[in-house]
Formats: C-alpha cells, structure tokens, sequence
C-alpha cells in the first residue's frame, strides 16, 4: 500500500563509529494523521518472515495488535517489549492483554523515567523506528513520522541488541483479568 506520503529518501549517516548508506529503495517513510505511518508499520509487520522485535512507549492500536497476533500465528517469532508506566491505561492492558493471551512473549520495563523507544526489528534486516508510537491516538490524532530501513542487517543488528538489553531489564507480563 503506497501513497504519496509514503515516500522514499536517501540517507547517509554514521552509527557506533561506522558508516551505513542506503538507496532510496531501501528507506520509507510514512506520516500521521495521513495514514501512510501506521500503513508502514503494518507493512513491515505483514512483511517479516521469521523474526520480530518490537520495543515501545504506549501501546494501544488494536490494527498493529492483530497483525502481531496474526504474524505469530504464521510462525513468526514475536516478543515485545514496553515501558511498564505508559502501559497501564485501559486500553493498553487491553492491547497486552490480547499479545499475552495470544502466546507471544511480552514483558514491561520499568528501569527507566520513560523507555521511549519506539521500534520494530524485523528478520535481522529491518528496522522501524521515529516517533510514532503504536497506539490508535498516533494514528488518528497525533503528528507522527515512521522510517523504514530495508535490508540493513548491520543496523538491524545494533538495535537488536539495545532492544535485548531492555528485554533483560524487563519483567513478564501476566494479564490480569
């Protein structure tokens, strides 16, 4: 699903003393409340094969929640991992309460004021990240952006293993109904 906001850029920067370039094929972005963010979310998650890795803020969208669910059910392995304050509303126990129930392993991290990541690692080659967090308000009513790194197992890699270091740090998350 392409629109015209979902658009590609260029991108040359310099990450952990080492330099990562990448085409314009290779970089997407997507913006709320147009839609093309959360469309660009739900992308890489339909698209991911074998592996994802999702650390975020708040959580509340109910399309991100199924397609999570659904890629699981496909035989992708899921976890995730939140901040444990910005997850206590209703609707974000409700959200966690469906990932939990559903078998995918989900855990909440508290060691910190705010874990304000808000990321997506896919297949060990992908990375999602910006300021949009997954929840219905990003999509509807906030301004957000989305990027997509294509194909980019070096950065996959780097945040792969900041998303473990909070995976570490966090506990399991039982739903409590």
């Amino acid at each position: 699903m392409k629109s015209k906001a979902l658009g590609t850029v260029a991108l040359v920067f310099a990450l952990c003393g080492w330099a990562c370039t990448a085409s314009a094929e290779q970089i997407q972005v997507g913006f709320s409340p147009e839609g093309t963010a959360q469309a660009l979310v739900l992308q890489v998650i339909d698209k991911a094969q074998s592996q994802i890795r999702l650390m975020g803020y708040s959580f509340t969208s109910p399309p991100i929640v199924m397609a999570l669910i659904a890629a699981h059910k496909r035989g992708v392995d899921v976890q995730i991992v939140l901040d444990a304050e910005g997850n206590q509303a209703k609707a974000s126990l409700a959200a966690m309460n469906l990932i939990a129930s559903a078998g995918i392993p989900l855990r909440t991290n508290g060691a910190y004021k705010i874990m304000h990541d808000k990321v997506l690692i896919t297949d060990g080659q992908n990375v999602e990240t910006g300021s949009f967090n997954y929840t219905a308000s990003a999509a509807k009513a906030n301004s957000e952006n989305a990027m997509v790194l294509w194909g980019n197992p070096g950065l996959a890699q780097v945040y792969l293993t900041h998303w473990q270091s909070r995976w570490n740090q966090g506990q399991d998350y039982r739903p409590g109904y």
